[in-house]
């Protein structure tokens, strides 16, 4: 079989394929090793990491692709075969994020898989590599969840994040003390290297200044974590939103937020009180093409649907119907009833005016939907948000720049907006009282019509 492929050099990855499949793979192979060493997530590396890892061998032409157990936990390789017998490796160890970063470090790894934002003394650590910040470097690959779950039976409907903290660090210690029953409450949590623990411990522990209580059983790996809290009528656990599994989800409430469920619009929004990204950092001294192209994979529309078959949110824009009700203001409540929300929302720099990396990534899909819909010519609403201000009239002001900001950006791909609005630090859904909480309610939506 034959293949036609119009190459992109620097990504290594076929824009266009005509009828036929060429048997030989377009990226180079190495003389000896693996082609490429991922490391680092284990919430990424347990299904994610390989699954895309078939998706861009497979599209490279190999055959006979496949996984094979190394011999060590959460360890795997990934092997395929060119059509001249010779094999191709690529190993994925997903021991949890901060040993992609050291991975990286030490030179053990082409590609660091990560469930949490790199930390401040990571990027300087690995400095030497480039800056990890970098929009090339930093890619959103897919949006989680984390699911705070109990046991099946277990009547409980909804806790705050207050409450979360107060249970994780040991201060509750009865169901009871949270309006709950059933007696003593059994802690299950991630281990000190999951960036599963590390985003619960900045979104629900470190916020309530508290720690992890000592006594909780410790899990490297998700699934294991998840079903022992399906047996466990007063376990308690968190756990990234593929591997809920038997276990029952709880709403989540933080600050003056509504109770949310982990479910995929409010997730794919990253409105969901406990939502998170997952990241791949490609350093930008890096000189494997292999990792280059996987990287250009994910974010692929294949890419993205191997992300939503493994129980991952992808990024992909849709529209979604929302019902109004009276806890909205009247203008958000007249958009909803004729109006659609497209499941993105803009979100900025800490401290800053600038759009964050994942909003940039966003725009050209955002676009995609706007051009494939005919909507660029006055059928597109931005509606910002933002954080209390001691002047509502300033919170008013600032919420609506943060829209004419995205504006400017879809001027520049053509779009003529219908409407630009503002609604100050109305509907919040995160906490305003710190840092994070407010970067979170400044946001900008997208509304079609």
């Amino acid at each position: 079989m034959r293949l036609c492929v119009v190459w992109i050099m620097a990504l290594w990855l076929p824009l266009a394929i005509c009828a036929e499949r060429e048997p030989v793979p377009g990226l180079p192979l190495p003389e000896s090793g693996p082609a490429l060493r991922l490391q680092g997530s284990n919430t990424i590396g347990a299904t994610l990491g390989p699954a895309l890892v078939k998706g861009l061998m497979e599209s490279q032409g190999l055959l006979k692709v496949s996984a094979e157990i190394t011999g060590t936990d959460n360890e795997q390789r990934i092997v395929g075969q060119t059509t001249d017998g010779r094999r191709v490796e690529i190993d994925i160890a997903a021991h949890g994020s901060s040993t992609g970063f050291a991975a990286l470090k030490q030179g053990n790894a082409d590609l660091a898989a990560s469930s949490r934002p790199i930390k401040d003394s990571e990027l300087k650590e690995l400095s030497s590599l480039g800056d990890l910040k970098s929009p090339t470097a930093e890619q959103v690959i897919a949006i989680d969840g984390l699911a705070i779950i109990l046991h099946p039976q277990n009547p409980l409907r909804q806790l705050d994040t207050v409450q979360l903290a107060r249970i994780f660090s040991g201060e509750a210690k009865t169901w009871e003390a949270v309006g709950g029953a059933g007696g003593p409450i059994h802690l299950y949590a991630r281990d000190e290297q999951s960036g599963t623990y590390d985003t619960f411990k900045e979104l629900v522990l470190s916020r309530q200044g508290k720690r992890l209580d000592p006594t909780a059983r410790r899990f490297e790996s998700s699934e294991q974590l998840s079903d022992a809290v399906s047996q466990d009528p007063q376990g308690i656990g968190f756990i990234g939103l593929p591997y809920v599994r038997q276990a029952k989800a709880l709403a989540i409430v933080d600050g003056d937020s509504q109770p949310m469920l982990p479910l995929n619009n409010l997730i794919a929004t990253e409105d969901y009180p406990l939502s998170r990204r997952l990241f791949f950092y490609l350093p930008p001294q890096a000189t494997n093409p292999w990792a280059e192209a996987l990287v250009a994979f994910t974010q692929s529309e294949q890419g993205q649907t191997i992300v939503a078959a493994n129980g991952f949110i992808a990024q992909t824009v849709q529209a979604m119907a929302v019902t109004p009700n009276a806890l909205m203001p009247e203008g958000y409540q007249a958009l909803s009833r004729h109006a659609q929300r497209l499941t993105v929302n803009f979100r900025f720099e800490e401290g800053s005016a600038s759009l964050d990396n994942k909003a940039h990534q966003d725009l050209g899909r955002v676009f995609d939907y706007i051009k494939q819909h005919g909507k660029t010519d006055r059928s597109v609403t931005l509606v910002g948000f933002g954080d209390a201000k001691d002047d509502p009239a300033r919170a008013d002001l600032l919420s609506k720049l943060r829209a004419m900001a995205v504006r400017r950006e879809l001027v520049k791909y053509g779009v003529a907006l219908r409407e630009v609005r503002g609604f100050g630090a109305l509907m919040p859904v995160a906490a305003n009282s710190e840092d994070a909480g407010r970067v979170r309610n400044r946001r900008v939506e997208v509304w079609v019509y």
